[in-house]
């Protein structure tokens, strides 16, 4: 079978596509025939070495696709069952071998794509909009770089959930698409403050979600009000600075940089927030329509996009 890997850190022309022998599902496993699998940037951290894995290595976190075999011990699962899978090495490839108490059943009413588009960005805005910062009816939040795929997703959950979404993004059409979402004002980057001193009377946001990282983070603390709360949950931009955090006292705020691996610790957490997710999607909710489909071979171009910023929603990897 054919998968993507890397042999040193770099930037997406360390990728290749190599000829690999066919995965063997050991005790506790399953083997996937990949339908398709998630470019995300947690691979991207990975490639560059921001992330330290032990190279060379396997590229891919997320996908979907069809069960082909089990290994011993593995029970409610069987060659033909639609599954998905997240945190997941290696996904990048024909055939992918994944630890069944990893993988979660796809629906009739959701597509292998669909699903493969939107488990990992989706269960990570589920955990960020009801567990990093609970949104309610009424709260207002501030999202960056609301026209990709995490951004879109959020805009749509924390308006389904009652909040209003503040939106940034880089280009007026990026701004259309983040306003057709939810968000009830789309600006560019430099607004951000005005727009929120203007639809919170002055008083701030309650929340801030920011996968920008270094480019925003100033901007999103100065957005919140007293007591409100920055989730930094990426670093699109490059990493925030260390920074004092009496910083933090100009409005007593919280911070936190949580990561999806904490909020899916056990199986039933995982089906639980999987299952709400592919409700959302069936609901018409969220969109987990893919915008970008790249055969193994052009895994490169699909990463220079997504890190060039030129993205609107999700792209795939389809082998």
């Amino acid at each position: 079978m054919r998968a993507v890997v890397f042999d040193e850190y770099g930037d997406p022309s360390v990728l290749h596509v190599q000829d690999r022998p066919d995965p063997v599902p050991g005790p506790g496993e399953a083997l996937v025939l990949v339908g398709a699998s998630g470019v995300n940037y947690m691979d991207v951290y990975q490639r560059a070495g921001v992330y330290q894995v032990p190279l060379p290595a396997a590229l891919g976190s997320e996908g979907a696709g069809t069960v082909l075999a089990v290994g011993d011990g593995v029970a409610g699962l069987a060659a033909g069952d639609r599954v998905a899978w997240t945190n997941v090495p290696g996904s990048h490839a024909e055939q992918a071998l994944v630890p069944a108490d990893r993988l979660v059943p796809v629906p009739a009413a959701i597509t292998t794509e669909q699903a493969a588009a939107v488990l990992l960005q989706g269960l990570t805005a589920h955990y960020l909009t009801h567990d990093s910062f609970a949104v309610r009816p009424g709260s207002t939040v501030l999202v960056h770089a609301a026209a990709g795929g995490m951004g879109q997703l959020l805009t749509r959950i924390v308006t389904h959930l009652g909040g209003r979404v503040i939106a940034t993004a880089s280009t007026a059409r990026k701004r259309d698409l983040a306003e057709a979402a939810g968000a009830v004002r789309a600006v560019e980057y430099a607004a951000a403050l005005d727009a929120v001193r203007d639809l919170t009377g002055g008083a701030g946001v309650d929340a801030v979600y920011d996968g920008v990282g270094a480019d925003t983070f100033d901007t999103s603390l100065q957005a919140l009000r007293p007591r409100g709360t920055l989730v930094l949950f990426g670093a699109a931009s490059g990493k925030v600075p260390p920074f004092d955090p009496r910083r933090l006292m100009a409005g007593s705020y919280f911070l936190t940089r949580p990561t999806l691996t904490h909020f899916v610790a056990t199986r039933a957490e995982l089906l639980d927030r999987a299952e709400t997710l592919f409700g959302w999607v069936a609901e018409g909710v969220v969109d987990a329509t893919a915008t970008g489909r790249y055969p193994l071979d052009a895994v490169a171009d699909a990463y220079a996009a997504l890190e060039g910023r030129h993205t609107t929603g999700k792209l795939l990897i389809v082998p």
